[in-house]
């Protein structure tokens, strides 16, 4: 009875934070190929396009969206893949909320953040900033932002330096996620907060939310999603440039998406936090609460779940758990942290567990940790706390894991925690 009322009270209250906002827009249908015609183009592919003709069809079009998913996920690594920046550089500036709602007490934030700005109560801070590999129309979008939080200079001079790639949720502000960075500084370990495509200062100026990161728009939903891990990949290009030696992702809801696919076409990223986690992009966005307004418009133009599960796999993990644990993505060298909530309303839990069960299929090395709330109200509390100590902790263990394993190389001997896997398999 207690937990029949506990789950009750949950639900609602994840629904009032799921609806509170009222500027989401129903936008219609559009299939989008001019956003992944690029792509197909450069890379010999573009024979998968379809003709005017098959345009006139919806059915015909249907299908060959269809079919360029399928072929996206056959050349994953180009999809994925992208000509490194030659335009990295550090920006000073003051911090901006970039608020996505228009409540009365986050306007009323903004406004004090940006008058503390104007009095000089707000130091400047420090952005990485350049060109994403994937352009689209919107110029502000293609320059990519992460405020960099470095970690002070260990006193080891011998110590490799760390750092991780921290990407908040869809429509975050530009201050989500920063005291994660500031807890991971503590630890040593640098870090950089991703301004994700279409997000905070990368929002074209049309739009109150972030709204074409994940929209009705096919194609440019598939493009958002590559620009998110090209731009996770180019972030790990200029780290090593700085000297750094072992990185991180860690992503929350569809920046835990981005995570994943980043990592399962890197090696580099041994450390990953995958907070919420679903199986498939399509189902997140058919089934959870937070897109209801783009499941109407897939709806009003009658589709349905199962098409467009197909019409967005080359961006769902489904699509990618046998590659992330393969010997080219370094899968066996990867530490994994998934988190799921109970009464999670955005990443329904039957799909967290589907990603629970993947994991476990195909050998990959995680830890699964489980909330006692829902998608939304990770970020009440005392659930922010649970959540940070999760994260927090496992980020610390993982990366003091590749500091052992490195200094076991180096002296000769075996890291303590392969020794006793060793020694379990014998």
């Amino acid at each position: 009875m207690l937990r029949k009322r506990y789950a009750r009270w949950m639900y609602e209250w994840e629904t009032r934070l799921t609806t509170r906002d009222e500027n989401r827009v129903v936008r219609p249908l559009e299939w989008g190929f001019e956003w992944i015609a690029p792509f197909l183009q450069s890379h010999g592919l573009a024979a998968a396009l379809p003709d005017s003709e098959a345009l006139r069809d919806n059915a015909a079009t249907e299908a060959a969206m269809v079919r360029i998913n399928e072929l996206l996920i056959r050349h994953s690594d180009k999809f994925f893949g992208y000509e490194r920046p030659t335009d990295f550089r550090l920006e000073e500036r003051h911090p901006e909320l970039f608020p996505t709602n228009v409540r009365p007490e986050t306007l009323a934030k903004d406004a004090a953040i940006k008058q503390q700005a104007a009095e000089g109560k707000i130091p400047k801070a420090l952005y990485l900033r350049f060109t994403s590999p994937e352009r689209t129309p919107y110029p502000e979008n293609d320059q990519v932002n992460a405020r960099w939080y470095p970690a002070p200079a260990h006193r080891d001079p011998k110590r490799p330096r760390q750092a991780i790639i921290v990407l908040p949720q869809w429509n975050a502000d530009a201050f989500s996620h920063n005291a994660l960075c500031a807890i991971f500084n503590r630890m040593g370990i640098s870090a950089l907060r991703l301004s994700k495509p279409y997000h905070d200062i990368r929002r074209p100026t049309e739009l109150e939310r972030s709204d074409y990161a994940v929209s009705a728009n096919v194609g440019r939903t598939l493009s958002a999603c590559r620009q998110a891990v090209v731009d996770i990949r180019c972030c790990v290009d200029w780290l090593e440039e700085q000297g750094y030696e072992h990185f991180g992702v860690l992503g929350t809801s569809l920046g835990s998406c981005y995570a994943f696919l980043a990592s399962a076409h890197d090696r580099r990223l041994r450390v990953n936090a995958f907070n919420h986690a679903s199986t498939s992009f399509g189902d997140v966005v058919w089934a959870g609460q937070s897109t209801r307004h783009i499941r109407t418009a897939l709806q009003d133009a009658g589709l349905t779940q199962e098409r467009i599960r197909a019409l967005w796999a080359a961006i769902s993990p489904v699509s990618y758990f046998d590659r992330i644990v393969s010997e080219e993505a370094g899968g066996r060298d990867k530490r994994a942290l998934l988190v799921y909530a109970n009464y999670d309303l955005t990443f329904p839990k039957e799909y967290s567990l589907q990603v629970v069960a993947a994991f476990r299929r195909v050998g990959f090395n995680f830890e699964p940790r489980v909330l006692p709330c829902g998608h939304y109200t990770t970020g009440e509390t005392p659930f922010q706390y649970i959540d940070g100590w999760y994260m927090g902790s496992f980020v610390y263990r993982a990366f003091k894991a590749l500091r052992e394993e490195k200094a076991a190389a180096t002296n000769g001997t075996v890291p303590a925690e392969v020794a006793e896997e060793e020694a379990i398999s014998r």
